[in-house]
């Protein structure tokens, strides 16, 4: 078999056992869309200020930003370990695989949970709580590119995440509150501005609040950007530290990922 084969392969047996894992399927495919609905039903009609939007617009854009976490960093922090700790890797990295096959298989599991999102979100967002969508080729481009890197992003750190956990117990507490701190000081549950300037500033240092900040772009008209903190959307800066993070992450991965426990070397 060449190799695109191999990858095709691994990711159809990725996203068949992502299926079969009700946990996986609660927790990383339908959770924004359950925020969605419980926030879009409560708040969503209230207006951001004098501003004319709606706070479940406000609250998608962010929501999508979030998917990008949840299909692929919060997944694969947790999936990882248990396969770790189970023997999974120790099998795959003794055959005759390419270790890239693992990571590919890994991404587009990452990919087909995020699209799922996307089109839910969006669906539902538009359907019951009058969302509107980009009316323009420029930003649905905006959203494509942002939602690769992102995903690209999300992927990366995850993996090397995965490293800190002995198995996927200890995974999930040590993932959880990293992703819901990130999302409580990156504009996605509240106003990124009226956040305290020391949560602005930590926020401003890693990829969600740039996610975020640039999906509001897509999906806020564009006087609210004088709502942000730097007075714009700042598209090419967030592609600019999605890209740094890229870099990060891949080292990241490169130096610390493991595929054996630690007591196993």
């Amino acid at each position: 078999m060449n190799l695109l084969s191999l990858y095709v392969d691994r990711s159809r047996l990725e996203i068949r056992a992502l299926l079969r894992d009700k946990r996986s399927i609660t927790f990383s495919m339908f959770l924004p869309i359950f925020l969605l609905l419980i926030f879009g039903s409560v708040f969503g009609h209230q207006e951001i200020g004098q501003s004319g939007v709606k706070f479940s617009q406000y609250f998608v854009a962010g929501m999508l930003a979030s998917g990008l976490l949840y299909s692929a960093f919060q997944q694969l922090a947790i999936m990882i370990p248990e396969e770790r700790s189970n023997g999974t890797l120790k099998r795959l990295v003794g055959s005759p695989m390419p270790k890239s096959v693992y990571f590919v298989g890994k991404f587009a599991c990452s990919l087909f949970i995020y699209v799922f999102q996307a089109i839910f979100l969006l669906g539902i967002g538009h359907l019951a709580f009058g969302i509107t969508m980009p009316r323009s080729v420029n930003l649905w481009f905006v959203f494509v590119w942002v939602s690769f890197l992102g995903l690209v992003v999300s992927t990366l750190l995850g993996v090397a995440f995965s490293t800190l956990a002995k198995d996927g117990r200890a995974a999930s507490a040590l993932a959880t509150p990293v992703v819901l701190f990130f999302q409580f000081t990156s504009g996605v549950y509240l106003i990124y501005t009226q956040l305290p300037r020391w949560m602005q500033t930590i926020a401003a240092l890693f990829p969600l609040k740039w996610m975020a900040q640039a999906m509001r772009g897509v999906f806020l008209p564009a006087a609210f950007a004088a709502n942000e903190a730097g007075g714009s959307y700042e598209f090419t800066k967030a592609a600019i530290v999605l890209g740094i993070w890229t870099v990060v992450g891949a080292l990241l991965c490169a130096f610390t990922f493991r595929w054996l426990p630690k007591d196993a070397d």
